[in-house]
């Protein structure tokens, strides 16, 4: 199985990222068309094809019933009509009919709105799913080039969003289409030129909406992307909220949310003020439409022309055209919202769309790996006209370790990055078990490795869950540390938010003794033990040394005391390899390693 902490140490690539910005993908969502978003959503609806089936078919039963209704009243109406004129038997019957029809479609309605909100509900569960899912398959540099918060409100804000908008925006279509239809139906087997008169001047109000939600994609587009920002916004200063109290920031960092906040504010009214012009727009349409109905069939009426009307046919076709016009008017009503969740839809389909690391069709990595490591003319940069690393040529043979010194911002930890294929390289191969790493599944590769990396990686659990992270079926008995014996529940202790309830050396020790568990053939260690005391620090150095004992080690240090051993050191400058070889050999040639090593002894 693969090495679950190998594979997930990408969520601490900002400290492996160094002091360059990975260049991320854009996502197109705000050049994405209409067409491909709906065409990307159809299989998650589809995928519930019998709850979708059952909701359209209780709609149709329901309007069905609705229908029904006007032409019961306008009977009731007629059975009555003249003085002493009263059919009470037939007037009976049409209330016991209607009562019945009325109660059928409350039940009928009810039901269709319950399987659309559970069609909803799954379609988000599902789409959510794949999110979450496909952030695990993305390449480190295309997370880097993203903010954390934006990635997070695509997963859980968007996909919530889009689960509203179809809530609304499905279930209104559904009854709604329905009505319109069943309501045509009805009014032409009552008066076809009304009929007529209705379906001519429908069209208008389906009009003026269409118009207005062009007019505001744009602005609902902006916003779910500012809300995107100022999410990402809060989650880094949340984060960072020891940083702000000590510097005292508080008030420029506030100042910085109030004009996101502000522009998230003048965006989000602009896209309210212009789809909120739609509702009343379409009811002034549809209200017309319902006056000229009034109009003409009391007209004729009072004429006396040779007709087929009577009065309850007249109170049945008012009522026609209020029940056709109702279903526009609170389709139009939920515009904003089903706007909204389109923009959240784009943004969601864009993350899905992403591109992933490319998977070899077969396993290319040899079964028993040797640990070799080599990078052959290697050249990157987080930006491509900047390179970090200039044409840098190193190996690693299997069992070797190998030290990378330097000052900081050499490469050190950009190559280590380039070893797990974290980034890729744009010129030259990195070779692992001597398979280039481009050719390698992610999993296999980073099964093979264990890493620990000076900013640590805990989550809230228990320290032995956090320990057992790096293989999966360990016993109780390979995850004991002294320093755990120390605390009140031992392994149990829980440890809060990012390990917080722990010093910065104990979740070191945690992470440290998560890699060793992981047994890999592979050790990348960037600054290991850096949170650590001396004592301590050699304890685990001597655990380090039984470890990497037959296996391939990368060792970034700035302490050159740790790799003194080291079979290999690798002195960087400038995105150079300038030195290279044993400790004794380097502080022989008297450069930069020896002027290094003779500051620290002077100044430890």
């Amino acid at each position: 199985m693969s090495n679950p902490y190998a594979a997930s140490a990408g969520s601490a690539m900002t400290t492996l990222a160094g002091s360059g910005s990975s260049p991320g993908r854009d996502l197109p969502e705000e050049s994405m068309a209409l067409r491909h978003c709906l065409a990307r959503l159809a299989p998650y609806v589809g995928g519930h094809g019998w709850t979708l089936a059952l909701g359209w078919a209780c709609a149709i039963a329901s309007v069905g019933c609705q229908v029904l209704v006007p032409i019961l009243v306008g009977r009731g109406i007629d059975a009555i009509v003249g003085t002493g004129n009263v059919d009470g038997a037939r007037l009976a019957q049409e209330l016991l009919v209607l009562g019945g029809v009325v109660a059928a479609a409350v039940v009928l309605q009810w039901l269709s709105s319950w399987l659309m909100g559970r069609l909803c509900y799954k379609v988000v569960r599902d789409l959510r799913r794949d999110a979450y899912a496909k952030v695990g398959r993305l390449p480190v540099f295309w997370v880097e080039g993203h903010s954390t918060g934006d990635v997070m409100a695509r997963v859980v804000v968007d996909v919530d969003q889009v689960g509203d908008g179809l809530l609304q925006g499905v279930t209104q279509l559904a009854q709604g289409s329905v009505m319109i239809v069943g309501t045509l139906v009805a009014m032409a087997m009552t008066s076809l030129p009304m009929a007529i008169v209705v379906a001519l001047a429908a069209p208008a109000g389906a009009l003026v909406a269409a118009g207005i939600a062009r007019a505001s994609r744009r602005s609902y587009d902006r916003q779910q992307a500012l809300q995107g920002t100022l999410g990402a916004r809060v989650q880094e200063d949340v984060a960072n909220l020891e940083l702000l109290s000590l510097f005292s920031r508080g008030e420029d960092e506030l100042a910085r949310f109030d004009e996101a906040n502000d522009e998230l504010f003048v965006v989000g009214e602009r896209a309210q003020f212009i789809s909120s012009l739609s509702n009343p727009s379409t009811r002034l349409v549809n209200n017309l439409v319902y006056a000229a109905v009034a109009i003409v069939g009391c007209s004729t009426l009072a004429a006396g022309a040779a007709t087929t009307l009577t009065v309850g046919s007249v109170q049945a076709l008012l009522a026609y055209a209020a029940q056709f016009t109702k279903p526009i008017n609170e389709i139009t009503a939920t515009l904003s919202q089903v706007q909204a969740a389109l923009a959240s839809a784009r943004r969601v389909i864009a993350l899905l769309e992403a591109p992933e690391d490319v998977q070899p069709a077969e396993p290319v990595m040899p079964d028993v790996p040797d640990g070799s490591v080599c990078l052959d003319h290697v050249t990157f940069g987080y930006d491509p006209d900047k390179p970090v690393l200039h044409d840098v040529c190193l190996e690693a043979r299997p069992g070797m370790k190998v030290a990378l010194v330097g000052p900081t911002g050499c490469g050190k930890t950009t190559l280590v990055s380039l070893v797990m294929h974290f980034f890729e390289a744009q010129q030259g191969r990195v070779l692992v078990d001597g398979v280039d790493v481009r050719e390698r599944a992610a999993d296999e590769l980073h099964a093979r490795m264990g890493m620990v990396l000076q900013d640590t990686w805990v989550f809230e659990g228990t320290i032995a869950d956090n320990i057992a992270y790096g293989r999966v079926g360990t016993t109780r008995e390979q995850r004991v540390m002294s320093f755990a014996k120390n605390l009140p529940d031992g392994l149990d202790t829980v440890v809060g938010e990012r390990g917080l309830t722990l010093s910065q050396g104990q979740r070191q020790l945690v992470c440290i003794a998560r890699a060793m568990l992981a047994d890999p053939a592979i050790l990348l260690l960037d600054e290991a033990t850096s949170s650590i005391d001396t004592r301590t620090e050699v304890q685990v150095q001597a655990a380090f040394d039984e470890l990497a004992r037959g296996r391939t080690s990368l060792v970034v240090a700035h302490r050159l005391s740790t790799v003194r051993d080291a079979d290999l050191i690798c002195v960087m400058n400038a995105g150079r390899i300038v030195e290279r070889g044993t400790h004794e050999e380097l502080l022989a040639r008297g450069g930069l390693y020896a002027e290094m090593y003779t500051r620290a002894s002077v100044n430890p």
